[in-house]
C-alpha cells in the first residue's frame, strides 16, 4: 500500500498542488482539468493500444458468433476455435479490460486526495519544492462547491460514458445468427452494457464529492475524443 501512495497518491496530490498554485485565480476545477488532461496524455499509449484492441475485439464479434453456432454442442472444441481465431488476427481477449484497469489505481488515488490529501485542509506529502497553499479553496468556477456531490455532473458523466460506449458500438454492422431475424445473445449482452454503464456512472457520480466526479467526467470526455481522432484515422 506504500509503495502505491508513492507511485499514484503523492505525485499526483502534489500536481494538482502544483496547477492550483500555478493558476493565477487559483480554481481547484482548472486544476483538476489540468490534471486529467495530463495524466491522459502520460497514458496515452497505453489508452491507444486499448482503444484499437477493444475496437479489433468488436470488429471480430460476427466471426466469433459463426464459432459459438458451429461448436455450440462442443465447448472444448469452441474454445479451441476461439484461440485460434485469436491467434490469427493477433488480438488479445484480456485487452478489452485494459481501459478500466489502467484507470484504477489513478481513480483510487485521486479519490484519496479528495478524502483525505485535501478536505481536512492538512496538505500532508507535500514535496519541499512544491509551494503549500495552506488551504485550498474547493469552489470550482465561482459557484461549485467540489466537497459536496453534483447531480448536474453526474448527468454530465453519465452521458459521457454512454457517448463512448456508442462510439464504439456502432463502429460494428448489427450481428445477426445465421437463418435467424434476432439480434445474437452477445449484441444483446453488449447493448444492455451500453445503457447500464451510464447509469452506473450517474449513481458512483452522486455518491462522490464533485472534485472526483468532475474528474472521471473529463477524463471519459477524453477518452471518446481519442477514440473519435482514432477511428477518423483507421
Amino acid at each position: 500500500m506504500e509503495i502505491l501512495k508513492q507511485i499514484f497518491y503523492f505525485p499526483i496530490l502534489n500536481l494538482l498542488v502544483f496547477l492550483y498554485n500555478v493558476i493565477p485565480w487559483h480554481d481547484l476545477g482548472v486544476a483538476i482539468i489540468l490534471l486529467t488532461v495530463i495524466i491522459k496524455l502520460i497514458l496515452y499509449p497505453l489508452n491507444k493500444k486499448a482503444i484499437l484492441s477493444q475496437k479489433a475485439l468488436q470488429d471480430l464479434q460476427p466471426k466469433l458468433d459463426e464459432i459459438k453456432k458451429k461448436y455450440k454442442d462442443n465447448r472444448e472444441a469452441q474454445a479451441r476455435a476461439m484461440m485460434e481465431l485469436y491467434q490469427k488476427e493477433k488480438i488479445n481477449p484480456a485487452s478489452s479490460c485494459l481501459p478500466i484497469l489502467i484507470q484504477l489505481p489513478f481513480l483510487i488515488a485521486v479519490y484519496q486526495v479528495f478524502r483525505v490529501g485535501i478536505s481536512n485542509g492538512a496538505l500532508e506529502g507535500i514535496y519541499p519544492f512544491i509551494q503549500n497553499p495552506g488551504h485550498m479553496s474547493s469552489l470550482a468556477f465561482g459557484f461549485l462547491d467540489l466537497s459536496k456531490r453534483s447531480v448536474a455532473l453526474a448527468v454530465l458523466a453519465g452521458i459521457a460514458q454512454f457517448w463512448q460506449g456508442k462510439m464504439l458500438s456502432t463502429k460494428q454492422p448489427p450481428i445477426k445468427s445465421a437463418g435467424s431475424d434476432d439480434e445474437s445473445l452477445t449484441a444483446i449482452m453488449n447493448k444492455q452494457i451500453l445503457y447500464i454503464m451510464p447509469v452506473f456512472t450517474v449513481i458512483i457520480g452522486l455518491s462522490f464529492p464533485a472534485g472526483l466526479t468532475l474528474y472521471w467526467f473529463v477524463n471519459t470526455l477524453l477518452t471518446g475524443i481519442q477514440q473519435l481522432i482514432l477511428f477518423r484515422h483507421k
